[in-house]
């Protein structure tokens, strides 16, 4: 019985404690709904429509103050009062635990709560719109009254300057004076919002009015003036430059001038009707072109500086390549009797005659139209220049030719003196061997010898074929200084051994009586020496000595360099 009591206890005090959360979270919604309700009411309204007083109170303006205090005075009446009641309806709900009645009330009044709030901020954004729209209204309409005064008073005073666009622009200019009427009609009336779309209006008009009026002088100078002086300048220009001898008709100026005053006669028209902005392109594009017929009338003026300054010079250098040319021709036929050259290289003279034959035709044919005064000179200035380029490839690849058959020459010598000192190496090498005394010469070393003499007979008889191919004697040189140098060293090498073998024996013939293993291996060596197998006694002989006294062999092998600088 005593388990079922406490159970119910549990449960009395489980349902208690949830009573109080559920109660609590709702006081809380309940103070977050007063709280928006605190914020409607403090919206700024009263304050608003006040401002909405300081102006003209007639017309568009009244209505909307009315409908807007009427609304505010409607909300603050009524609606707030049914929101009170029913956020105390939702706390007596509360107080009494009928959670479910209490949540569908809270929900009622935030949708009440909502709807007052959507209408207080649509009057507010109605309100700045129309106290914006007379601020607005004015500093604007200012504005373009006084771009509008500046546009009619450089009119008057520069009726010139506009020429026929002067009367269709002054009645575009006239056409605001009903506009600003309107305005001010509008303005005293109270309907400041369709005073604001009047301003807009004139806005838009008035921009492109005093741009009109800004543009027009500009571009009337343009085409009346500034392009007309242009053109009889070029025309001038053209007419002095052709009686000094320049062809220009390939440039079609005159026709192109003409074109340019014709459609000068139309753009004058399209300003006339106010058509500007293409007009502003179209002048534009006009002053490129006459800035481009001065750079091509500038440009045949330095060529004809370059034709003037170089062509006698260029006549004067085809000369003076053409005897080079002919001067290497005989000189090559010559040099072949004596030295042999490759195909390519033969080539060279008949090419550059070929080449030469070219650039004289060329040229005369450029001179031909520089005496008939039928050609641009920009036409004469690129052949002339291509004529000149191509004559210094011409001298440059003879020159380097000649350099060239020169040094076969210098070649030849170079080779003959490398033989000599060949032959003295070879010699030097064969003294080296007898002077030393030693107790002969070994076959490989022989062998060695013979084919360092063979490889220099070579090139000593490949130096006296006719004609001489020098990179055959080049390459035969190499192979013979190559043999003779590496007999050169094993000679030179063999010699210091057989001194050094010659040294150790010495050395160790004064321990041979005492140590009969010293004694036998030299004996081995003197056997190998006799033999002329230098190495290998070489070998045995400084093995047996430096392991009987360790050292030895550094302080022998100081004696026989020393010796060896003596052979």
């Amino acid at each position: 019985m005593m388990e079922y009591i406490i159970i119910a206890v549990i449960i009395l005090l489980a349902i208690i404690i949830i009573g109080f959360m559920f109660r609590k979270k709702h006081l809380a919604e309940i103070e977050r709904l007063e709280q928006l309700k605190l914020q409607i009411q403090n919206k700024p309204i009263l304050e608003e429509l006040t401002k909405v007083k300081q102006l003209n109170m007639n017309g568009q303006t009244e209505e909307m103050f009315e409908r807007w205090r009427n609304v505010w005075t409607e909300i603050m009446d009524v609606h707030i009062p049914k929101i009170d009641a029913s956020l105390y309806d939702a706390e007596e709900a509360i107080n009494r635990f009928r959670f479910g009645k209490a949540t569908k009330i809270e929900q009622e009044t935030e949708v009440k709560i909502d709807n007052v709030d959507k209408d207080m901020n649509g009057i507010l954004v109605e309100l700045a719109e129309l106290i914006g729209s007379d601020e607005k209204n004015r500093n604007e309409i200012d504005l373009i009254q006084e771009k509008y005064r500046r546009a009619r008073k450089n009119l008057l005073a520069h009726q010139h300057s506009y020429g026929a666009a002067a009367a269709p622009l002054e009645k575009k200019l006239e056409s605001f004076i009903p506009m600003f009427d309107e305005y001010e009609k509008l303005t005293t009336e109270g309907n400041y919002l369709k005073a604001r779309e009047i301003v807009i209006s004139l806005s838009t008009e008035g921009e492109e009015a005093f741009l009109l009026a800004d543009d027009i002088p500009s571009l009337l100078a343009d085409v009346h003036n500034k392009i007309p002086s242009y053109i009889a300048e070029l025309r001038q220009g053209k007419s002095e430059m052709e009686e000094q001898s320049y062809y220009l008709g390939h440039l079609e100026l005159t026709l192109q001038l003409d074109e340019i005053e014709e459609e000068l006669a139309v753009l004058e028209e399209n300003i006339a009707q106010l058509e500007i902005a293409q007009t502003k392109i179209a002048v534009e594009k006009i002053k490129d072109r006459i800035d481009s017929f001065y750079e091509l009338l500038e440009k045949e003026v330095e060529a004809k500086h370059y034709v003037d300054e170089f062509q006698i010079d260029t006549e004067r250098h085809l000369e003076v390549v053409a005897r080079d040319t002919q001067e290497m021709e005989e000189e090559s036929r010559y040099v072949q009797h004596s030295y042999k050259i490759s195909e390519s290289e033969a080539a060279i003279p008949k090419a550059c005659k070929e080449k030469m034959e070219q650039l004289a035709q060329r040229y005369d044919l450029l001179r031909t139209r520089l005496e008939e005064d039928q050609s641009a000179y920009s036409s004469l200035q690129e052949e002339l220049m291509h004529i000149r380029e191509d004559l210094s490839i011409v001298d440059s690849t003879q020159n380097d030719f000649m350099t060239a058959l020169k040094n076969l020459r210098v070649e030849e010598t170079n080779a003959n003196a490398k033989v000599e000192q060949l032959k003295r190496k070879l010699q030097e090498t064969d003294r080296i061997l007898h002077k030393a005394n030693i107790p002969g010469i070994p076959e490989d070393m022989d062998v060695r010898l013979e084919e360092a003499e063979e490889h220099l007979f070579v090139a000593m008889q490949t130096l006296r074929e006719v004609p001489l191919n020098m990179k055959l004697v080049d390459n035969y040189l190499e192979q013979a200084e190559k043999s003779i140098d590496d007999v050169h060293d094993k000679a030179v090498e063999m010699v210091e051994n057989v001194l050094l073998i010659e040294r150790i024996i010495q050395y160790g013939n004064r321990y041979r009586k005492s140590n009969q293993q010293l004694d036998a291996k030299l004996g081995e060596a003197e056997e190998s020496f006799r033999q002329l197998r230098y190495s290998k006694a070489l070998e045995e002989a400084a093995t047996a000595v430096e392991n009987f006294e360790p050292g030895s062999m550094k302080r022998i092998e100081v004696l026989v360099k020393e010796d060896a600088w003596n052979i």
